[in-house]
């Protein structure tokens, strides 16, 4: 399947069911071809998506390849399938791999669970579900639905990026911000900082605007950095330490620059940055803070694992 649960499938892109006729979904393209050329005032990306939907299903063979998943990559491997929360309360370590970063909590533990639960509901009870990450059925299912999948995905590969980072790092996964249940998705503490991290995957192209984020997979009334502020400044009472830096982690082709950062307002400072880019902005900081000293280091990590709790 796609590399994002969140990518549009081609029946999205051409606006029509999977249960469509072949003779609904050719007036489909033949219409969104004409309403997306660039000649005719559309958009060269969405003109592209639409030929490139086409490529996917557009034929009796090449449709009935699709649908039934036949050359798919899986979204996710089976031995991730979430829910044994008795790994939260302590640091997991690849086996023989002492040079790791240390590893504390479930890293898209409880979104994989309300992924299960929800699939299991849409799916219907009673009805057995022999691999819930079977690529055909995570590809039909609903948009809210896959949206768990792909931030549990996201929230994994921060993990697993984190962890190459060697022992002067330490990565808190999923942590608990007060009773009402908020949550932050990673703490990561090392030489150059505490950092607040949010792992996301909208499926679509992502930008800062007006001291926000925004983009096409981001909801009218989300507003990503403020929420994660708002935690950060929450957890900072709590525990009695200071962030130095918010950031927002996405999909490499989700941005358009490596890292775009807010200049003014309340959140000044917070970034959003490319997936691949984040190993740079965990060692170096944001803005060229001053880096804590071992001791620092050392204190801090006393502190939170003693404070923290988790989703």
């Amino acid at each position: 399947m796609a590399d994002s649960p969140l990518s549009r499938t081609p029946y999205e892109v051409l606006g029509v069911s999977p249960r469509s006729t072949d003779d609904e979904l050719r007036r489909a393209y033949r219409r969104l071809l004409r309403e997306t050329h660039p000649d005719t005032g559309g958009s060269a990306a969405e003109f592209h998506a639409v030929q490139a939907a086409w490529e996917q299903v557009g034929s009796e063979a090449e449709r009935a390849a699709y649908d039934s998943g036949a050359g798919a990559r899986r979204s996710a491997p089976d031995d991730r399938a979430a829910g044994d929360s008795s790994r939260a309360s302590g640091a997991h370590r690849p086996e023989g791999s002492s040079l790791r970063a240390r590893s504390y909590g479930h890293p898209g533990g409880v979104e994989r669970e309300h992924f299960l639960s929800l699939m299991r509901e849409w799916v219907g009870r009673g009805v057995e579900l022999p691999d819930p990450y079977d690529p055909t059925l995570v590809r039909s299912a609903p948009r809210e639905i896959r949206r768990w999948l792909a931030k549990a995905l996201a929230e994994e590969e921060t993990a697993r990026i984190v962890s190459t980072l060697g022992i002067g790092y330490t990565i808190w996964n999923n942590v608990l911000v007060d009773r009402a249940g908020r949550n932050i998705d990673q703490i990561v503490l090392g030489p150059a900082g505490l950092f607040a991290v949010q792992s996301e995957d909208w499926g679509s192209t992502v930008r800062i605007s007006r001291g926000e984020l925004e983009g096409d997979g981001i909801g009218e009334e989300e507003q990503p950095f403020r929420v994660l502020g708002q935690a950060a400044r929450t957890l900072q009472k709590t525990l009695g330490v200071r962030f130095t830096g918010l950031v927002i982690v996405v999909p490499d082709d989700d941005l358009d620059a490596a890292v775009e950062q807010i200049e003014r307002g309340r959140q000044a400072g917070a970034v959003v940055v490319r997936r691949s880019v984040l190993p740079q902005v965990l060692r170096n900081g944001v803005g060229g803070g001053e880096r804590a000293s071992v001791d620092r280091v050392f204190e801090l990590r006393s502190r939170l694992q003693q404070g923290i709790r988790f989703v």
